[in-house]
């Protein structure tokens, strides 16, 4: 079973959340937080994947490929910060 990231902002400290959760399951496991000033691009995705997870026209195509471009710069930073 593959593990699906999920993310949300914490709008106090300016950070994102990074958890994740195998695919179907509803267990979600916290894996870090991310500094605005670390990351500010994966910030500023998932701050408009959040916006769009709020709005009353929302497109699920559309959200889930801002959902990929965000799990892609995450698994970037990952690679920024592993090396």
């Amino acid at each position: 079973m593959t593990n699906k990231f999920l993310f949300a902002i914490d709008a106090v400290t300016e950070e994102v959340i990074v958890s994740e959760s195998p695919k179907g399951s509803m267990k979600i496991t916290f894996i870090e937080r991310i500094s605005r000033k670390t990351n500010d691009t994966l910030y500023q995705a998932v701050l408009t994947l959040s916006g769009m997870a709020k709005s009353p026209d929302l497109e699920t195509t559309i959200f889930n490929a801002m959902d990929k471009v965000c799990s892609m710069l995450y698994k970037r930073h990952l690679e920024n910060h592993n090396n």
